[in-house]
């Protein structure tokens, strides 16, 4: 069941993440050069998971237990550059904006850093874990406070909107998806792992789409003058 669930992820999900790729290349990585490495990111780990996916299904752990981290570390560090990515857009044309900027930049870096450090020399168990799980964290509330900073504004950019939303469903599946994993290790409950693992992958793919809808629909305005330009 639980593969059956993730092909068909990736049967919606690759192709989604392909038409953000190519909605990019139109011109966007240039406004979102941060974005496109996530995006190019989630790509390529998606397309190595699959045949150690399969692999695992049929005994092999090993080999996919190792990409797995590794893919979920690359991935929480691009998503984290992403934010602040869209952070520092939504405040470059404000100058009274640049010290708070500059502010949450250090304190998220200090905080990633610090995080590692202790998880690594000091925690009990994987540090893998705790760290994703705390970068993750400071990744919700800066989007948060960059969601909530451009509902704010007068003329808010509605791209940057629907990015910073698309980011926030993703992360507010991720932390139910845990959650509710969670209680299944505690309850040993094969529904709620089955319940987690679906909310995960059902809110990465309601990410893909509004990112797609984000993407796509800024570029329709950028043509349509030069066609009716070239038409006269």
């Amino acid at each position: 069941m639980r593969l059956a669930l993730q092909i068909c992820g990736w049967l919606v999900g690759i192709p989604l993440e392909l038409l953000i790729l190519a909605a990019l290349l139109r011109g966007g990585y240039r406004r979102y050069p941060f974005v496109f490495l996530y995006a190019v990111g989630e790509f390529l780990t998606t397309v190595a998971e699959v045949p150690a996916s399969w692999a695992y299904s049929h005994g092999v752990r090993n080999t996919y237990v190792s990409l797995w981290w590794l893919d979920q570390v690359t991935l929480q560090l691009l998503v984290y550059a992403a934010v602040f990515s869209l952070l520092y857009r939504a405040t470059d044309s404000r100058p009274e904006h640049r010290s708070f900027r500059l502010a949450t930049i250090l304190g998220a870096a200090v905080f990633a850093g610090g995080s590692l450090a202790v998880h690594y020399y000091m925690g009990a168990g994987s540090w893998h874990a705790a760290w994703i799980r705390d970068l993750n964290f400071c990744s919700v509330i800066i989007d948060l406070i960059l969601w909530s900073f451009l509902i704010a504004q007068r003329r808010a950019d509605h791209q940057l909107l629907l990015l910073s939303s698309g980011l926030g469903v993703q992360f507010c599946g991720q932390a139910i998806g845990e959650s509710l994993r969670q209680l299944a290790v505690r309850d040993h409950s094969r529904v709620l792992s089955l319940g987690g693992a679906a909310v995960m992958v059902i809110s990465y793919l309601l990410f893909l789409f509004i990112w797609w809808r984000a993407l796509r629909t800024a570029e329709g305005p950028a043509r349509r003058p030069a066609a009716q330009t070239a038409g006269q």
